[in-house]
């Protein structure tokens, strides 16, 4: 039976294991003639690819397997992409197979990728369904977006900081914050919970601009959260 929870698919399989599915996409942005976001193809590789393992580890998950959707040549473009897909696992100390696919039949124009990873946990385990009325929300990292990832100095959310947050008491759930922003997040979370959301938050935190390839992770505790991290971290508010 599958069921859905934010951007991810719940597979059941036997007895208390669970398939966890995450994707994402990313589209005009690379090196080629009509890309609108000029970068190197292994930076398209790399974050497109974080976003979705972060997905499936704030989950609680462990990732096992991942496909790579290049809708370009396979050299250079295919080549650099995945460059930046290897580097990324790296950063998370994943050795995965990874199922690849390139477009051989004709040139492209702008460079286009799809990343899927599958993950498994048992569903005792899973980060989901344990929020409660009085939990604090916290943000973790700048949202940035486009050119702004690839020039970022250390304000986003990455691995370092998921895995960190993974060995923390007292976290609830963890929230990949992408496009939506992290409004959109936070009041999608209060809905599914069927809470209300309290801003708290009085810094100078742009909570509606897009985070792009989740340069942003939202932090549900029952305690208050210190800063430990070496990103920005902001006391956004409290779910009711």
């Amino acid at each position: 039976m599958e069921s859905k929870h934010r951007d991810i698919s719940l597979v059941a399989l036997q007895g208390d294991q669970m398939l966890v599915i995450a994707c994402d996409s990313c589209g005009a942005v690379g090196s080629k003639a009509g890309d609108q976001v000029k970068v190197p193809p292994h930076i398209v590789g790399k974050y497109t690819t974080r976003v979705a393992v972060m997905e499936v580890m704030a989950t609680g998950a462990k990732p096992v397997a991942v496909t790579a959707n290049i809708c370009n040549e396979p050299s250079p473009t295919g080549e650099e992409i995945m460059e930046g897909i290897r580097q990324e696992l790296e950063e998370w100390d994943l050795k995965l197979p990874i199922t690849i696919s390139t477009e051989k039949n004709m040139p492209t124009a702008m460079t286009a990728l799809g990343i899927t990873l599958i993950g498994t946990v048992a569903k005792s385990q899973l980060m989901i369904g344990k929020i409660s009325p009085g939990d604090l929300v916290y943000s973790l990292g700048l949202p940035k977006i486009g050119d702004d990832v690839a020039a970022d100095q250390g304000e986003i959310a990455d691995a370092r900081v998921m895995k960190k947050l993974l060995q923390l008491e007292g976290v609830k759930e963890i929230i990949p914050v992408g496009s939506s922003g992290i409004k959109g997040e936070v009041n999608k979370l209060a809905e599914a919970y069927q809470l209300r959301f309290d801003v708290l938050n009085d810094e100078r935190l742009d909570m509606e601009k897009s985070a792009g390839p989740c340069t942003v992770v939202l932090v549900v505790t029952d305690r208050v959260f210190a800063n430990t991290f070496e990103v920005p971290c902001y006391f956004i508010g409290k779910l009711e």
